[in-house]
């Protein structure tokens, strides 16, 4: 079982998350993942696998049994952006490029940034104040991003999150 939460519609060549960017894409037997971050729906999530499995979950998961049904209009969202990522390849492609241009930029300013591809680029602040003062006067200058600390994250390593996009 393969937790995608932050993998579908970002990680991959056509977005289709960890098993395309292992080369594992039709081998893993299950995965779970969410719609509310990079396909923009505000809630909600799904879990694919064989049908026997996916039956199971629907009479065991407490989570599944006594939630509300999504939104029909989460639904459709949710739809057309996977319609998105199979028709134009180049979202993701984009999505990359910009990460990568962002984390060179920081890192040519020995801005501490974490290693790695993904579009949700922390940046290591130590001091969970100074990370929120800084969220904060970024704010003010119309650039959100969300500033935390402990307990969210281990003591001294506060982090301002950007989250990149196409």
């Amino acid at each position: 079982v393969v937790d995608d939460s932050h993998a579908t519609g970002v990680i991959g060549k056509t977005g289709r998350g960890t098993g395309e960017e292992l080369g594992v894409f039709g081998k893993i037997d299950a995965y779970t993942s969410t719609l509310g971050k990079a396909l923009g729906g505000s809630h909600g999530g799904f879990t694919t696998g064989p049908k026997t499995l996916v039956e199971y979950l629907r009479q065991k998961s407490r989570p599944y049994l006594f939630s509300n049904t999504l939104p029909p209009a989460v639904v459709m969202g949710s739809l057309a952006a996977f319609d998105l990522l199979e028709k134009d390849s180049s979202i993701v492609a984009r999505l990359r490029e910009n990460t990568t241009y962002f984390r060179k930029q920081l890192t040519s300013k020995n801005i501490r940034v974490r290693e790695g591809i993904h579009p949700i680029v922390p940046i290591i602040i130590g001091d969970t104040a100074k990370a929120i003062a800084m969220s904060a006067q970024l704010l003010d200058r119309g650039v959100y991003v969300s500033g935390f600390g402990y307990p969210v994250v281990p003591q001294g390593q506060a982090r301002l999150r950007c989250q990149i996009s196409a």
